[in-house]
């Protein structure tokens, strides 16, 4: 015999329905709001530096210049070769090291959070260190270098080397992301199939490649997925170490989402601008998305 709870009167779902209220109402004002605000925004032509000015409706004006400009697909070009380079570093070596990290040895306890201490500092921060670092003059790396006879590079005067160094900046900030996931990932898989792959003489290529890798892929796209849309959102580092340059060379589509809004303040054009990174990365989240569900389903 079913038993309906009630509290002064009220059902259980009321009651869950009450609970789940406030926190539907911060989701709201928090996401709703800003993101029709933006759709609304990005349909006029306005500056917040020029209050007094009403602002005009141009309709889909803002996108067509945006999508017009070749400029702005340079940039977009440049975004995708940065977000697959500093990934592919970042989950080669985050999967390499946290394979040796998930085993139990001596030392492991200290250097585990060694490697998570630069996912800890502002990205801001990370950016004018390395930039220190990758001075053409007395920077840390041509020093490096010269103790093996190399010249000097002028790092961040370049833009195929200014690309090296932010991704090397990148990687060496968010691979400790990539080895905390994968560390999980590497000890949560089940002992005897570890223990069954050592019966059957299995070679430690054979067991990441054929077991460990595929029972952690689940995580590891989730990993992927993060990692991909904050390397797309890319801006503190490339504004602390290049400032875009030299020219716009290393202008990353974020970096000229937020000079378009805070250097020049074309606001209809920044919300225009932000609307379109926003529909590519929701569509690249979809994709992994489902991808992450067919591999569960197929567990």
């Amino acid at each position: 015999m079913a038993v309906t709870r009630k509290a002064h009167g009220l059902s259980d779902r009321t009651v869950c329905g009450l609970f789940v209220l406030p926190a539907l109402a911060v989701l709201v004002l928090m996401v709703a709001y800003p993101f029709i605000s933006l759709l609304y925004y990005s349909t006029l032509r306005f500056s917040i530096l020029r209050p007094g000015v009403p602002a005009e409706g141009v309709g889909l004006e803002n996108y067509e210049f945006l999508l017009t400009d070749p400029d702005l697909w340079d940039r977009f070009v440049f975004t995708g070769k940065f977000v697959v380079m500093t990934v592919a570093v970042q989950f080669i070596l985050g999967i390499l090291i946290a394979y040796v990290l998930q085993r139990n040895f001596r030392g492991r306890d200290f250097l585990f959070p060694l490697f998570m201490l630069p996912m800890m500092l502002c990205p801001i921060v990370v950016g004018f260190l390395w930039r220190y670092m990758f001075n053409s003059e007395w920077g840390l790396v041509n020093y490096l270098f010269s103790l093996f006879g190399l010249g000097k590079l002028d790092w961040l005067g370049q833009a195929h080397n200014a690309v090296w160094a932010v991704v090397a900046a990148d990687a060496w900030m968010w691979t400790p992301f990539v080895i905390l996931l994968a560390t999980a990932a590497f000890r949560g898989i089940p002992k005897d199939i570890n223990e069954a792959a050592d019966i059957d003489g299995a070679s430690p290529a054979f067991r990441f490649f054929r077991v460990t890798l595929p029972l952690s892929m689940p995580i590891l796209v989730i990993a992927f997925l993060l990692r991909l849309i904050d390397a797309f959102k890319q801006n503190d580092l490339f504004f602390a170490m290049t400032g875009g340059g030299p020219g716009s060379e290393t202008m990353t589509v974020s970096f000229t989402l937020s000079k378009i809004a805070f250097g020049y303040f074309y606001t209809g054009e920044a919300s225009a601008l932000a609307v379109i990174l926003l529909i590519i990365i929701i569509g690249l989240s979809m994709i992994f998305v489902r991808y992450l569900l067919r591999l569960t389903e197929g567990n």
